[in-house]
């Protein structure tokens, strides 16, 4: 059983909880130790909850639970079914619509069946503990804290706070990801990513008109803060003492953040270099055009679908690439797109270049460059034309 790629998964990284530790505000030091230790004992508990996270199929039906701020689970009492109107919790309420959202869109836009593909039920706990700062799933349930009114809001307004643990949960189905290092910011980066989608999914939006923030909602208003991370920009989310300063993500390769492979290091970066691969998503998504959900969305997730446990970003760039071509064409636009995105990130695609990637479109004709083909055949045809009449009319001068 792969442990490592069933970690308790929480939405909030080490390294801004730690950053808590140092406020000049009391409470905020104690909510912070308190949820830094709930944290630590969930991940002590990981393996005993992977061995039980087999479920009877329930077709995604939906659960939610109150836990009265209380951290044992097994005392939660049930507040609303899949088939009952909503209730006047209004946590409650978020959490199913949440987990709805989600599922729904995974069965209609992937085709999936639930988390596990195979209608595995959704179970979301609310009022998790006193103020507890953070949100996670951990491989049976989705479990939310109501934040501490400071720093942090209700945990339940994030549809893509939702839908990124959530998608722990399809990874773990899948690739199984293994939560350190390389592989573990990839799985982090798959589920910002799906974050990002399923909410660009339920506004309608392009991915133009999308903001690619993840996390925008669960800051209160007096925290200066755009969000927890940024796609589009990684590095770019916050710039404040009170969350240790400037957003530590990078954007490129050259930039990686070399960690210790520690609980105390993220193992290994996990939430901050997922924002390599995250900025790459974000630059096919908008290379492609349209709507997130649709090529770009499709691409990455077969992608998941064929990886493995150690699958690192190299290894998914490349098997983004085969997939694009695979689902859309070699050389389409799609794998262009694809191609240019991991560059972008200073990423090569494994035996590839810019020229075999416009050869192929060319000779399939696929992308911009076959398109123009015919056009700029009868331009060199009139060049050469114009070219031959010159040289006809300086010989007859020298004749």
């Amino acid at each position: 059983m792969n442990i490592r790629g069933r970690s308790v998964n929480c939405i909030l990284p080490p390294h801004i909880l730690n950053a808590l530790l140092d406020s000049d505000d009391r409470e905020i030091r104690r909510t912070a130790i308190a949820t830094l230790t709930s944290t630590s004992r969930l991940r002590g508990e990981r393996t005993a909850r992977s061995i039980a996270a087999v479920a009877a199929p329930a077709g995604g039906r939906r659960t939610i639970s109150d836990c009265h701020q209380s951290k044992v689970l097994a005392q939660a009492t049930v507040e609303r079914g899949e088939d009952d109107p909503a209730v006047a919790d209004g946590s409650v309420n978020a959490a199913f619509d949440g987990l709805g959202t989600t599922r729904d869109f995974y069965a209609q836009v992937l085709q999936r069946n639930s988390i596990d593909g195979r209608g595995m039920r959704l179970n979301g706990y609310v009022h998790y503990g006193q103020a507890f700062n953070n949100a996670f799933w951990d491989s049976r349930e989705m479990v939310f804290g109501d934040g501490d009114g400071r720093v942090f809001s209700d945990f339940t307004g994030a549809l893509d706070v939702i839908a990124h643990e959530l998608t722990h949960g399809v990874t773990e189905h899948t690739a199984g990801l293994e939560y350190h290092n390389q592989s573990g910011a990839l799985n982090e980066s798959v589920s910002d990513v799906f974050g990002s989608v399923v909410k660009q999914w339920k506004l309608g939006q392009t991915a133009e008109q999308a903001d690619w923030l993840i996390g925008e909602k669960i800051f209160t208003p007096g925290v200066d803060a755009d969000a927890l991370r940024s796609m589009k920009a990684p590095g770019t989310a916050y710039d404040t003492p009170l969350l240790g300063g400037k957003d530590p993500q990078p954007d490129r390769m050259s930039k990686f953040v070399n960690l210790p492979d520690t609980d105390e290091d993220d193992n290994g970066g996990v939430h901050i270099n997922s924002g390599i691969p995250n900025k790459a998503f974000y630059l096919a998504a908008t290379g492609i055009g349209g709507n997130s959900w649709g090529a770009p969305g499709a691409i990455w997730y077969e992608a998941l679908k064929a990886s493995s446990p150690d699958t690192d970003f190299q290894a998914f760039a490349d098997t983004t690439f085969a997939k694009a071509g695979q689902l859309f064409g070699t050389g389409s636009p799609e794998q262009q797109a694809v191609f240019a995105a991991w560059q972008g990130v200073e990423i090569k695609i494994s035996g590839a270049s810019p020229l075999s990637v416009r050869l192929s479109a060319s000779s399939n004709g696929t992308g911009a460059a076959a398109a123009s083909l015919p056009s700029r055949v009868d331009e060199l045809a009139g060049q050469i034309k114009a070219l031959t009449k010159e040289v006809n009319g300086l010989r007859k001068a020298r004749t």
